[in-house]
Parts: C-alpha cells; sequence; structure tokens
C-alpha cells in the first residue's frame, strides 16, 4: 500500500454492534443463547412479529447498555425512549426494528487509544439499544438455483449500538479501538463481543481528503468485516482505492461496499445517493423511559476495575514492567487470576509482595501461557487453580523443589490439576538439600569428569558450571543447585 499520510488525509467513523449477555430477548422472554439450536427453535409470537403482539422491556439490557456508556464517558440522559426504525428487509420479521432515534440512553462520551505511543482520544457519539434481526442462510440446490431461509432465532436478541465520532485517522487507529472497546465490554461482562461469532460487528464510514481541508471526497462504508485482520486490510485496501479513483480524475461514489476476505478487496453491494428514509417515529408499544439518578449510580457503582485502571494499579503496586502488565490485564480472568495468587500476601511489607508478584508473572506468561495456547484452553477453564501456583512457588522458596523441577511439575499440574505437593511427593522429586547425599553425588561428577576438573584448577571458571549441571543431571536435577556449588567449590579446591 503507498503511503497516503503525505497527500491525503484519512477519516474514519466506526458503528460497532454487540449482542449482550442477556438471558432472553430484548423484548419477550425467548432464550438468547440460541448459538447452538436448531433454526427457528427461540421464537414467539413476539420475536415472529406476529399481529396483536406487545414488547415488554429487558431491564438488565438497559442495565448494561448504561454500564457500557458510563465506562465510555457518556452523559446519561435523564429521559430516553425506543423507537420504531422502518425498513423492508427479508430478516425483519415486523417490517420494522425497534431501535431508538433521538433521544437515546447516552451521548457524548470518549475512548482513549494507543495511537504511535499517544493516548488520543476519540469521541462516542452515542450508546444507544435496539434489537437483533434474524439470520439469512444462502442456499443453492443441485438445479444451480438458489434461495434463502429464514433463521428466527437471534431476532429479537438485545443488540448495543455504539456510535463513533469520524476521529480515527488510519487502519490501526480503528483496529486499536475496536481492541480496546471489546476489552472493555468483556470486563464489564456486558458481551463476550466475539467478533468470529457475529457477537461484535463493526461497520466503517471511510473518507479521504486532502491535508488541510476540510471537504471530504466521498464517503463509503465497507461492512462484512469480522476479525480485526479484516478490519484492517479492509480500511488500508479502501484508503488506498479511493486515493487511486481521486488521482485518475474520477469521483468516489457515495456506496456500501463488502469485504471479501478471500480477494482482498472491498466490492460494490448498493449506492447511497440518498440518505435512506426510516421514518422513524416513537415506539406506541413501549413508554419512554426516566432513568434515575440513584439508578445509574447504582449501576456506576457495580462496575468493575476497568483495564486502563487496572494497568495503572499494577504498574504502582507489583513494580512489573509495562509490557507485563499489559499481557497479565489483557483479559479480566487472567488479571483476576494474578490477583488472587497474591492475596494470602495481604498485610506483607511490598518487597515481598512485589517478589512474588514478579515470580507469578513469569510463571503466567512464560509456562502457563505456552501450555494454555498449546492446549487452546481460556485460563478460568484451566485446571490449574492460583493456590496451586501459590503452593509450588512456596516449595520453591522453601527448597523443596528446584526451578529446574518445579517446570516438570507444573506441566503435570496443568494435565492433571493435582495440587503440587501430591505430585512431587509421588515422584518423589524432592529436592536434595542434605550435604551427605549431595557429596556422593559431587564425588561421582568429579571422578566421571577429570578434565573439567582440570580445566576449573587452572583458572577456567566456566567448568564449575558444567560441573554443577553435571550434578544436576546425576541427581536427575533435584540438587539443590547453591548447595552444589558450594561443595563443588569446596572439593576442588581442597582437593578432596
Amino acid at each position: 500500500m503507498t503511503n497516503v499520510a503525505t497527500e491525503y488525509e484519512t477519516v474514519i467513523g466506526l458503528e460497532v454492534h454487540a449482542q449482550l449477555l442477556t438471558k432472553s430477548k430484548m423484548y419477550c422472554p425467548c432464550n438468547a443463547d440460541y448459538a447452538d439450536s436448531p433454526p427457528n427453535t427461540h421464537v414467539c409470537p413476539v420475536c415472529l412479529g406476529m399481529p396483536g403482539v406487545l414488547p415488554v422491556i429487558n431491564r438488565q439490557a438497559v442495565e448494561y447498555t448504561i454500564m457500557t456508556a458510563l465506562a465510555l464517558n457518556c452523559q446519561i440522559a435523564e429521559v430516553s425512549r425506543f423507537d420504531r426504525k422502518n425498513y423492508p428487509y427479508p430478516d425483519l420479521m415486523k417490517g420494522y426494528q425497534i431501535s431508538q432515534y433521538d433521544m437515546p440512553f447516552s451521548h457524548d462520551g470518549w475512548l482513549e487509544i494507543d495511537a504511535d505511543g499517544e493516548m488520543k482520544r476519540i469521541g462516542i457519539t452515542r450508546v444507544h439499544l435496539e434489537e437483533d434481526v434474524a439470520r439469512l442462510v444462502h442456499v443453492q440446490n443441485e438445479a444451480g438455483e438458489t434461495y434463502s431461509l429464514v433463521d428466527v432465532n437471534r431476532a429479537g436478541v438485545p443488540l448495543m449500538e455504539i456510535v463513533g465520532e469520524p476521529d480515527l485517522r488510519s487502519p490501526e487507529d480503528s483496529r486499536q479501538y475496536l481492541m480496546k472497546l471489546r476489552q472493555i465490554l468483556q470486563y464489564l461482562g456486558v458481551s463476550t463481543a466475539s467478533m468470529e461469532e457475529g457477537q461484535f460487528r463493526c461497520d466503517a464510514n471511510v473518507s479521504i481528503r486532502p491535508l488541510g481541508s476540510q471537504e471530504f471526497l466521498g464517503k463509503v462504508e465497507v461492512k462484512n468485516m469480522n476479525s480485526f485482520r479484516a478490519v484492517y486490510r479492509a480500511l488500508a485496501y479502501e484508503v488506498e482505492r479511493q486515493r487511486q479513483v481521486v488521482e485518475a480524475g474520477d469521483c468516489i461514489e457515495q456506496e456500501t461496499r463488502g469485504w471479501v476476505e478471500e480477494e482482498g478487496r472491498t466490492v460494490s453491494q448498493r449506492t447511497k445517493e440518498y440518505a435512506h428514509d426510516y421514518r422513524y417515529f416513537p415506539e406506541p408499544d413501549l413508554p419512554p423511559l426516566t432513568i434515575a439518578r440513584e439508578w445509574v449510580e447504582d449501576i456506576r457503582a457495580r462496575m468493575p476495575e476497568l483495564p486502563d485502571a487496572k494497568k495503572e494499579r499494577f504498574l504502582r503496586c507489583y513494580g512489573l514492567t509495562e509490557y507485563e502488565v499489559n499481557l497479565l490485564t489483557e483479559t479480566r480472568a487472567k488479571a483476576e487470576f494474578f490477583e488472587a495468587c497474591l492475596a494470602s500476601l495481604e498485610g506483607e511489607g511490598e518487597t515481598r509482595v512485589r517478589q512474588r508478584a514478579k515470580a507469578v508473572g513469569n510463571w503466567m506468561l512464560g509456562d502457563f501461557a505456552r501450555l494454555l495456547n498449546a492446549a487452546n484452553v481460556e485460563i478460568g477453564d484451566a485446571l490449574v487453580k492460583p493456590e496451586q501456583i501459590v503452593e509450588m512457588l512456596d516449595m520453591i522458596d522453601s527448597g523443596v523443589i528446584s526451578g529446574k523441577i518445579a517446570k516438570t511439575v507444573f506441566e503435570e499440574m496443568f494435565q492433571t490439576g493435582k495440587p503440587p505437593r501430591q505430585i512431587v511427593e509421588e515422584a518423589g522429586m524432592t529436592q536434595i538439600s542434605g550435604s551427605d547425599e549431595l557429596t556422593e553425588a559431587v564425588d561421582k561428577v568429579l571422578a566421571a569428569n577429570a578434565k573439567a576438573v582440570r580445566d576449573y584448577q587452572s583458572g577456567k571458571e566456566g567448568a564449575l558450571r558444567y560441573l554443577v549441571g553435571q550434578v544436576m543431571r546425576e541427581t536427575r536435577g533435584r540438587a539443590n543447585p547453591d548447595l552444589a556449588n558450594q561443595i563443588l567449590r569446596e572439593k576442588l579446591v581442597g582437593g578432596g
């Protein structure tokens, strides 16, 4: 891709839809957990759009929307209402969608992202609530004829829309924004925010303009991006395509384009010469909502610590690097696992807490992360529990096992869920810390490595490290390395 920054400024605004993790749908009691269900089994007269039925507002969905808006620094409205958004499409059972128009739950928020090493504030226009639509399944029969089937299971699932201001200036900014937004939703527990499963969906409005100008050369909406990588690639492609259109002397057509992952390009879906008239009007079957300030403050009080605040506290309290903190706070589950490993140190000094935090972090970002990735398991589903890691680290600190033995023990913990002490006792892995038992192993090593002995005695310090390694091998990793080092030195210097 050509770098367009020297010629044009890129302007991107994102509209994000996130399905909310409620038990029931937005306006009816149907189970909202439809993912693995047969088609059209989570339905009722309300979500089927039957005549004469009445919707009932899902209070939990409203709370989740307000909670998200608070996390995004939005102003919460005192009065809000639902509206009918009218448009004809096969996946819209009623012929209209119950959404929000001019009186949403919130407005005027912001989200900070890391843009090339600097924190940049991206405006949030509004966070509002609506219902999801049905799903169309396109089929081709043996004769080559195509038709569509409608699965209504998804229709009516609570869908939160987060409309961003056009403050993003690059595909990478957009990717960072989406990743930060998804992390916040997952920390709040309001959505799984899985792009791959369609529970976190993004549409982008993309424009370019000459540097220093406020006049856009056209606006294109890009859809069908189902991963962060796809978002980046689609926007990068679209920015370059628009630049080439302008340089060829043509006009950028206002249209909706879809991203084709296999071909690595956007394709035209429909033109948008005029704004669509959705004929919004207040939903007559639902009353306006008065949002009490006490309710808002109660929701605020129940919010968990958010990622930025958690990162700042981890840096301040645990003496970890920014890189370590970013990884440990990547998910709420990982951050809570980390702190659960430190819970037993409450009341102990800062030095002790920081030492243990460093040790826990090393295991979590090293062996634990490797094993989780290999098994494709999330940390919350792992057999290893925080108290087992604490027990293992205590055994290392007290000299019961060495760091090398601990690696073997940890793999067994990961595979079986057994506590470390049981694993060590069953396998006879306790560290040899008695001088008599260790002296016997040292004598065998010295007798078998005469050259290394001569090398050390002639001034080659590296020979001692080799001999320590041989002692560890002789004892199958059970020797206390410091004690082995001490006995070797005494024997080599003393000649005995």
